[in-house]
């Protein structure tokens, strides 16, 4: 499988119910961070603003979404129901989305990156 070019591309090399999953996290994103670029990033969907904000990738079983280290941690107690690693956290394909959770990883992340920007250009 070639690189894909745009996120309309990687989702459309899945299986039709992991398409659905990865809009609907999409939605989420797009949602809490409606100014932020859509790109690929590492071979998988990102989003920027002011910097990289999140990522997420389909698996055989589940979705991965990377919201960074920051974003795991600060989140570490609603994440305790998934496996999570140092930057990553991992929805089954088999439950629900926990989109309003995602939205909330976003938001916090986009700020994240504002007050870094911020502080940048003191």
């Amino acid at each position: 499988m070639t690189k894909p070019a745009t996120i309309d591309e990687y989702i459309s090399g899945f299986p039709p119910e992991t398409q659905e999953i990865m809009e609907q996290l999409r939605a989420a994103i797009k949602a809490a961070a409606p100014q932020a670029e859509e790109v690929i990033s590492y071979a998988m969907p990102g989003y920027k603003l002011n910097g990289m904000l999140v990522w997420f990738g389909a698996h055989a079983n589940h979705i991965g979404f990377y919201p960074r280290g920051s974003g795991i941690e600060t989140f570490e107690k609603e994440l305790a129901g998934y496996k999570v690693s140092k930057g990553t956290v991992q929805f089954p394909l088999n439950k629900p989305l926990p989109i309003g959770l995602i939205k909330k990883m976003v938001k916090f992340r986009v700020k994240e990156n504002m007050a870094k920007a911020a502080s940048r250009a003191r």
